[in-house]
């Protein structure tokens, strides 16, 4: 692939250190935008209490919330008939049901947003059958991510190597080593990738993060950490038996959390020679030893100086600008390589230095990021104290880029995400200014049209799938707006300050309230029968002004 352009120069002068604390109720909620799924009042509230490093701190000391968990409990409950759904059990559904009541309910939001990055760098998608086919280890995946994301790099990425999913999903598990008599050679896939994509890239980078002129690995590479990958399959009661390998059972007997306990060794299919990648030999094993190959390459790959501008640029770009500058990922990098006591891949320490480094805080013509649409989803779902009827926060799948999101959690269509970290929209100034705009890769005609027609949805039906009562599942909270509707003003001045921390110019207010005074409230009448007519009207006020704002520049691109 295309190295991504050179950064922008570095950003203005920070501001003077020792600002523990917003200055205002508007950066707070700009804070919480990179750091939450989207500021609610009572974050705010907290965040101006404590101050920044103390709020990362106290989300940090949380819990992850699991997303198997919720998984579990709806299976229960359908199995049970609980639901109606008689001789039905958990799916997909489910998984992204869990999904989004973390989202948007979770306490640990940040532990929530950071998984939620990680699944875009290291992924798997329920676009392929098999992953598709086991939606309690996709649930499971993401408790990985969320419980080892702000843990160790090099932890994480032996628990990434070793997940049968992504065995599955890159072809690494059950790879066997060479069959000169058959022509067999290991597979390459997953050695490929998690050099490539989830930890050095393809160039060689400075402390910076900037390209230089060599590549990081080259075919030989692939190939001789190919022969770390083989040997590996299911976890299994009588491993290392063959049929344990192949089927991931043996006598009838089987692990049924095989889809998501670590992959294990199996010696008699693991390659024995040589094996050389990124300057590092192991030597030819008289004993084929999965594990000792599995933990040179990993600690090779883990020690690789790109490891963190890589991997540090690009969670500055999931979490708070697309284009951040050399300083910023410098900065990043070095705490990746010393946390401060000598540790390396404290990715805590490292997420720590993303959202504190003052670069964070400022704002210039290439700050922020466009906000992807699961992020505009749950924003507005936070912001109003959305709730499910269900409890089950039947979501659904919103692939549809004509009638829906365009984006469904864990379902990227590649291994490559939904889009590339260094994507450039053709044409565009952001291109002729040398900025990369990742999340516009999926964004065009249809995706645009779709996003508007989707919200224009959401915002007056609900969200998700019809519950008991006939509504939709999901209904935001919607009452202190209703009872300003006959104030064009504060209605659109309240709307606006929860989904636009930074604010939005006097222009687009004026438009908005024009468009909100449209709308006629009639006077009630003597009788009282016209009082469906006014809650109609006064609802129709409260759904353009949320429309308006949902579907503007100034919520779709963090700032």
């Amino acid at each position: 692939p295309t190295p991504p352009p050179a950064p922008p120069p570095a950003s203005a002068p920070a501001p003077a250190p020792g600002i523990e604390k917003p200055a205002t109720r508007t950066e707070a909620a700009r804070f919480l935008t990179q750091a939450t799924f989207g500021p609610t009042t009572a974050d705010i509230d907290r965040l101006m209490q404590i101050g920044y490093a103390a709020w990362i701190d106290e989300q940090l000391a949380l819990p992850f919330g699991s997303h198997r968990a919720l998984w579990e409990a709806a299976d229960a409950a359908i199995r049970s008939g609980a639901t109606g759904q008689i001789g039905a059990t958990a799916g997909q559904a489910e998984v992204i049901g869990a999904f989004w009541k973390q989202a948007v309910t979770a306490p640990d939001q940040l532990r929530q947003r950071v998984a939620f990055a990680w699944s875009q760098i290291v992924v798997i998608s329920g676009q392929d059958s098999a992953i598709n086919d086991q939606p309690r280890a996709m649930t499971a995946w993401m408790d990985l991510l969320g419980e080892q994301g702000l843990g160790s790099y090099r932890t994480l990425l032996e628990s990434v190597s070793r997940h049968p999913l992504m065995g599955r999903y890159l072809s690494h598990l059950r790879n066997q080593r060479a069959d000169t008599r058959t022509g067999r050679v290991p597979d390459e896939n997953f050695a490929r990738e998690v050099m490539q994509l989830f930890s050095i890239g393809v160039v060689r980078l400075d402390e910076s993060g900037r390209p230089l002129a060599d590549a990081t690995y080259g075919p030989a590479d692939i190939a001789g950490l190919a022969r770390v990958f083989t040997g590996w399959s299911w976890a299994c009661p009588d491993w290392p038996d063959n049929n344990c390998f192949a089927n991931g059972s043996a006598g009838g007997l089987s692990d049924p959390e095989r889809w998501f306990k670590p992959m294990l060794g199996y010696p008699q299919y693991h390659s024995a020679e040589e094996k050389s990648f990124l300057g590092v030999t192991v030597a030819p094993q008289g004993l084929p030893d999965p594990p000792g190959s599995l933990k040179a390459a990993l600690d090779a790959i883990s020690a690789h100086p790109n490891v963190g501008p890589f991997i540090g640029r690009q969670l500055i770009q999931r979490l708070v600008t697309s284009n951040p500058s050399p300083d910023y990922v410098g900065a990043v990098a070095r705490v990746f390589a010393n946390n401060g006591a000598g540790v390396r891949g404290d990715l805590k320490a490292v997420v720590k230095a993303i959202l504190m480094h003052p670069e964070a805080r400022q704002v210039s013509d290439h700050s922020g990021k466009l906000r992807e649409p699961v992020l505009r989803l749950a924003a507005y779902l936070r912001a109003f104290g959305a709730t499910s009827e269900s409890g089950f926060w039947r979501v659904g799948n919103t692939d549809s880029p004509t009638t829906s999101l365009g984006q469904t959690p864990l379902r990227a269509p590649s291994v490559f995400n939904f889009y590339r970290p260094g994507y450039v929209p053709p044409g565009t100034q952001a291109a002729a200014a040398g900025l990369v705009v990742p999340e516009m890769q999926i964004v065009h005609e249809t995706s645009t049209a779709g996003y508007v027609n989707a919200m224009r949805d959401f915002v007056g039906l609900g969200v998700g799938a019809n519950a008991a009562s006939g509504k939709r599942d999901l209904q935001p909270n919607l009452k202190a707006e209703l009872a300003l509707a006959d104030k064009p003003a504060e209605l659109v001045a309240r709307i606006t300050e929860r989904l636009v921390p930074g604010g939005v110019p006097a222009g687009f207010t004026g438009i908005v309230e024009q468009a909100v005074a449209s709308v006629a409230i009639p006077a009630l009448n003597a009788s009282g029968s016209n009082q469906k007519s006014i809650d109609d009207a006064r609802r129709a006020r409260v759904n353009i002004a949320l429309l308006l704002t949902l579907v503007s520049p100034e919520f779709i691109v963090q700032k």
